[in-house]
């Protein structure tokens, strides 16, 4: 299996387990079976749509795949790098679609700043770990640490999931 098939494998496996979800490409799931489901092929062209919805400066785009109620899983586009970030009560979890780019994660954040109750920003992380992501790669940020994504090429294209503390 080639890694992007990996990669949409595992995220399918974890989207499965959220209970009560509609999707946003198929019809709304039956009572028997709440489960939200996109293809490989719907999360391709949604990609796709995106890439070709985005201004040449914009660094970021976000939007969902799948979702139930505030619960998303959600493609996540990055041209330039964001600011570090901090997410008191939700760990991230992200699968790497496409692209390579690194993880700046632990440490001290610099500087934060509280931009909503879920997310504090900051300027730069002190004493992290840098780890290389390419194409396959999972990641799961807990909640509470400081983290950063870089861009090494053209774009680091992410599946990500904010999942609640402890769960």
């Amino acid at each position: 299996m080639k890694t992007m098939g990996k990669a949409f494998a595992i995220g399918a496996v974890i989207v499965a387990l959220g209970a009560g979800a509609t999707s946003a490409q198929t019809p709304a799931a039956s009572p028997a079976d709440p489960t939200s489901f996109a293809s490989g092929a719907e999360v391709q062209t949604q990609l796709r749509q995106m890439l070709t919805e985005m201004k040449p400066d914009q660094g970021f785009m976000w939007r969902p795949v799948v979702r139930d109620g505030a619960n998303v899983a959600a493609i996540e586009i990055w041209k330039k790098p964001g600011r570090p970030a901090v997410h008191p009560n939700q760990a991230e979890y992200a699968i790497v679609l496409e692209g390579k780019g690194e993880l700046v994660s632990g440490g001290v954040m610099t500087d934060p700043k509280v931009s909503n109750p879920t997310l504090t920003e900051g300027g730069r992380i002190e004493g992290g770990v840098t780890r290389a992501l390419a194409a396959g790669d999972v990641i799961l940020v807990p909640a509470g640490v400081p983290h950063w994504f870089g861009i090494t090429g053209e774009r680091l294209v992410l599946l990500g999931i904010k999942l609640p503390a402890g769960k």
